[in-house]
């Protein structure tokens, strides 16, 4: 089995990583690390929680290392894009944890933040800058921060920023560059439109992918529960007291939904918290910090948050709502079973759902286990929900009158009778000739 020591990484970098307990590098960053390290532009697949962070940070430090100076004033040399504020943050933790023992300098520029100390952080040069594309653009459009000195350039969960509208934005970013720089785009899936990015973007990439696109990892124990949708949320509780739940995630596809399944867990007694896109950048921070120091064991989350939690030690995914998109299943669970870890990912499906499912399974190839009910549970199924074709008592329809036709009897003529033409009708028919009369004295 390879090791770090034979990738070519420079020695401080392989002192910090030994001392962070990692030996071998994982296949992402066994294929990538070598190719980043060639100048190669690259496009890279591999299943979520495989270590692609590392992948292109440990290269990115050691080129930094190789580098003499830094870079003019609202500048960087090296420029890491990513979809969401968490993401970002821990991206910029992994640089500042792998390179510790390095001179280096970093910022973190995100929405949600007052741009003002961003700017101060960027007005002297930074060594690395991690993104979101809507922040960047705007300070480039302000004049704070340029990228004509940028020699290498990563977008991270490319396809993500493809599904929040940030294509056009991360565009307009790529024309900005120089002529000559190097690209990255890494990803768990690689839709037709970041291919076709990639192709008009990028020069002769070098294309790593380790596993079949958008398969979940063998370590996560999947399971599926069948439910009427108003028992989700007793059922939810009952899966969360179980002793086995150590720390969980669970997923909603809306905002509301989020802080309901919050509140109503609260009321159960069992702490939990939510992080969403309406959650101010501090207010997540703090849910976050309070999630990874263990003083918090329930976060509900929605799908902003699906790719940017990175906790090792996460025994539990639940998706109280199926995702309608496939592939944001498998960046879901994802959050479970890494770091060598096992995890067990279990979803709540309604009859609505079933579509849903039948769409995840065909994206994976396999069957998710079918979950029979819990000790102590009235409201799972163990089979999918049947429809009732049992006989019902209806009240027996009335019959529609038959209508006949009135015959022209004598009432009906005493009645047209007394239904005369109206004076207004009268006064159509003309008048007999009122004759001249003369005037008076005339002849």
């Amino acid at each position: 089995m390879i090791q770090f020591s034979e990738l070519g990484l420079d020695g401080l970098l392989l002192r910090a990583i030994t001392e962070e307990g990692y030996k071998h590098p994982t296949p992402i960053q066994a294929k990538v690390i070598p190719a980043m390290l060639n100048g190669a532009d690259i496009v890279g697949i591999a299943q979520t929680g495989t270590g692609k962070t590392a992948a292109f940070v440990l290269p990115l430090l050691h080129q930094h290392e190789q580098m003499h100076g830094r870079p003019g004033p609202k500048s960087c040399h090296a420029l890491i894009l990513a979809p969401t504020r968490e993401l970002a943050t821990q991206i910029a933790d992994s640089i500042r944890t792998y390179g510790r023992l390095l001179s280096h300098k970093v910022a973190v520029i995100v929405g949600g933040v007052k741009p003002g100390p961003q700017v101060k952080a960027l007005s002297q040069g930074v060594d690395i800058v991690v993104a979101t594309p809507g922040r960047l653009e705007d300070l480039i459009s302000s004049r704070k921060f340029r990228l004509d000195r940028t020699k290498t350039i990563v977008l991270d969960e490319a396809d993500q920023m493809l599904d929040l509208g940030f294509m056009p934005a991360i565009r307009r970013l790529l024309g900005q560059l120089p002529t000559k720089h190097q690209t990255l785009l890494l990803s768990a899936t690689m839709p037709k439109q970041i291919r076709v990015l990639a192709a008009e973007f990028l020069s002769s990439p070098v294309e790593i992918s380790v596993a079949p696109q958008s398969q979940p990892i063998e370590r996560i124990t999947q399971k599926v529960y069948f439910v009427e949708k108003p028992a989700k949320r007793e059922l939810l509780i009952d899966l969360l007291a179980d002793d086995d739940v150590r720390r969980a995630i669970v997923f909603t596809r809306t905002k509301h939904g989020a802080n309901k399944v919050v509140q109503n867990l609260e009321k159960a007694g069992i702490k939990a918290a939510a992080i969403h896109g309406n959650k101010s950048q501090r207010q997540r921070e703090k849910t976050l910090s309070a999630f990874k120091g263990a003083q918090l064991n329930v976060l509900v989350a929605t799908d902003i948050a699906a790719r940017g939690i990175d906790i090792d030690d996460i025994s539990h995914v639940i998706n109280f709502e199926i995702p309608n998109i496939a592939e944001t299943y498998v960046h879901r669970i994802g959050r479970t079973a890494r770091a060598g870890k096992g995890g067990i990912a279990i979803s709540l499906c309604d009859i609505s759902e079933r579509p849903f499912l039948r769409s995840i399974e065909k994206l994976i190839g396999t069957t998710i286990e079918k979950q029979n009910q819990p000790a102590g549970s009235k409201t799972i199924e163990a089979a999918p929900i049947v429809k009732n074709t049992a006989p019902v008592n209806k009240p027996h329809a009335r019959k529609k009158r038959r209508s006949k036709k009135k015959k022209n009897t004598e009432k009906q003529a005493v009645s047209a009778l007394r239904h005369k033409p109206t004076t207004a009708a009268k006064s159509q028919k003309p008048g007999p000739r009122r004759k001249h009369r003369p005037r008076r004295g005339s002849k």
